[in-house]
């Protein structure tokens, strides 16, 4: 039987250039997000280049119930799931009273519960495979607190924790959990979060999503529980751990601050 991995936010970004890794690997492909064209594109693109085989679903998984319809597809296909690349997410920047509330909510829905819930819904069929994967996508602002990103910074920390506990909790079976953290990369996050504030700053530290993408999935084949790419990026986070986090928030509140 064929094996697929499946990549939610596969249309653009990092998503996207893990879906090209693993298909240069001949890995077959589940690709989920929500523009039809994109995702069609690189559909048909993969499959004249690398000679595998993807199927598309289009879906919006902020909304209620999208987790379960990638799962009730992957069930109706009999798609034999060895990896699950959970990228889907994105992040709103300015001060938490001034963001609409639901713009936050519908955050918090993409980057942490349809995350979980697409994760309790594939570790069965994942345990069923010889050896299997989860790539979770978190960031290097999981390591502190980020005014003006607040409730990113937080999804973010959730998802390295939840990445880094689960991992325990499968040691015994055939799935290993990988958690990527990494720093500003070329994927139109800042567009998207509004910080065109800072889009210059960004641009000189930004790494490309391809090599991203490359650790990542090297990362997760290596089964290492984390990873976080690019050397100032590792030092930075690493450094979070021993500074006051009051220097840290002051730092970084300096960095991101929005306009007074």
């Amino acid at each position: 039987m064929d094996q697929y991995a499946l990549i939610t936010g596969a249309s653009k970004g990092i998503g996207k250039s893990i879906a090209i890794a693993l298909a240069k690997r001949k890995f077959n492909l589940l690709l989920v997000a929500r523009s039809a064209a994109e995702l069609e594109e690189l559909k048909v693109s993969l499959m004249a280049t690398c000679n595998v085989k993807v199927a598309i679903l289009v879906l919006d998984l902020s909304a209620q119930g999208a987790a379960e319809k990638v799962h009730d597809w992957c069930q109706q296909n009999s798609y034999a799931i060895f990896a699950l690349i959970n990228n889907a997410g994105f992040g709103l920047w300015g001060d938490f009273e001034q963001i609409p509330i639901n713009e936050q909510l519908n955050m918090l829905q993409l980057n942490v519960m349809a995350l979980t819930e697409l994760t309790h819904h594939m570790i069965p069929s994942l345990k069923k495979q010889h050896q299997s994967y989860i790539l979770n996508i978190a960031s290097t602002a999981a390591y502190q607190a980020v005014p003006t990103l607040a409730v990113y910074a937080a999804t973010k920390s959730y998802v390295l924790s939840f990445s880094r506990a689960i991992r325990v909790e499968l040691k015994k079976s055939t799935v290993s959990v990988t958690c990527i953290c990494p720093g500003p990369a070329d994927t139109g996050f800042a567009d998207r979060a509004g910080l065109s504030a800072i889009s210059d700053l960004a641009d000189k530290f930004n790494m490309n999503a391809d090599v991203v993408a490359e650790i990542g999935v090297k990362a997760m084949l290596a089964k290492k529980a984390e990873v976080i790419p690019g050397f100032s990026n590792l030092v930075s986070a690493q450094a979070n751990r021993f500074l006051p986090k009051s220097l840290v928030e002051w730092v970084v509140s300096n960095i991101y601050k929005t306009k007074e």
